[in-house]
């Protein structure tokens, strides 16, 4: 007989409820789920966008995988023409979950071999057959957490990881301020970063089984929309409003400079993949995005009246 603890302290309790997305491989980050398809799929090169993080990059470095870059448009799509062999994928960016699954089945069709980035896009449900990950903490309070949809099985055991002492930054923050804990979110980064591909954590899987994911998905798609009516007239970005929104991406001239005013005013904004200014051949057009895009929070925690309150220091 296997001993067991029973009685004692009380623990967090168990979440009855379900996670978004059931069925897919569960894994501690977005970044692993793309490592795990490249060990399983056997993956020799991918084409990836300028405009994306340096930890894709860095994986690829690590795995020994070629890699490529391609430039997107104005509307954040892939300016890709070549034909794809055997091996190689195309890796895309669904940003601001501007990509609809219509246009990634054209994808599909055009170019075969392609996964779909959809960390920004927690709420898009994947096309049938197209490898798609996500990630979590971008849209939840979760310490790890990402998921993916692939055919493909890894022949390797992956151990579960743990999070329970990276946690504590979060729920600082649920108690307090986010600047009294900001030290502590930079470290979690910074170890997060180097940590292994694992399983999705225990803990992470109890909270996200804990989420209203129906006032989640709503709220951000009302509060993107309403931005949009506030500001798209201002908005060099043409823009459609998706469900369950990542955050607003206002596109104005000196964005960079609205940015600082909105921090300093305790507005936090983030400059997102600014990797794109240390990598040659990055053009013009992945600067101004990466400089001058405002990416203006609309998730969960807000309402109409928060969203007006950052409206006033914008218009």
């Amino acid at each position: 007989m296997i001993m067991r603890e029973i009685g004692g302290y009380i623990g967090l309790d168990r979440a009855r409820g379900k996670e978004y997305h059931q069925g897919a491989a569960a894994l501690n980050s977005g970044r692993h789920c793309l490592e795990y398809l490249i060990k399983a799929k056997d993956i020799k090169k991918i084409y990836i966008p300028y405009f994306l993080c340096a930890s894709v990059k860095e994986l690829c470095e690590k795995l020994k995988c070629e890699f490529e870059y391609y430039h997107i448009d104005k509307s954040m799509r892939p300016l890709f023409d070549m034909v794809l062999s055997g091996g190689e994928y195309l890796y895309i960016v669904n940003y601001y979950g501007q990509i609809k699954n219509e246009t990634i089945e054209e994808y599909k069709q055009k170019y075969g071999n392609i996964i779909i980035d959809n960390a920004q896009a927690f709420f898009q449900m994947p096309v049938k057959g197209v490898d798609t990950l996500y990630t979590c903490r971008k849209f939840f309070g979760v310490p790890d957490g990402g998921y993916l949809y692939t055919d493909a099985r890894l022949n390797e055991e992956i151990a579960q990881d743990t999070s329970f002492a990276q946690i504590n930054y979060i729920l600082g923050r649920f108690e307090r301020d986010a600047q009294s804990f900001y030290g502590e979110y930079q470290n979690h980064e910074h170890e997060f970063a180097r940590r292994e591909m694992r399983g999705m954590s225990k803990l992470t899987q109890n909270l996200l089984r804990g989420i209203d994911y129906d006032f989640a998905k709503k709220a951000r798609t009302r509060n993107f929309e309403y931005c949009h009516k506030m500001l798209g007239k201002i908005n060099e970005l043409d823009l459609d409003v998706p469900d369950g929104a990542f955050m607003y991406p206002l596109l104005i001239r000196d964005g960079k400079d609205l940015k600082k005013k909105l921090i300093e005013n305790k507005i936090y904004v983030p400059t997102l993949w600014d990797d794109v200014f240390d990598i040659s051949g990055s053009n013009l057009l992945e600067r101004d995005f990466a400089e001058n895009i405002v990416p203006l929070p609309v998730d969960q925690r807000y309402d109409k009246s928060d969203v007006e309150y950052v409206l006033t220091y914008i218009l």
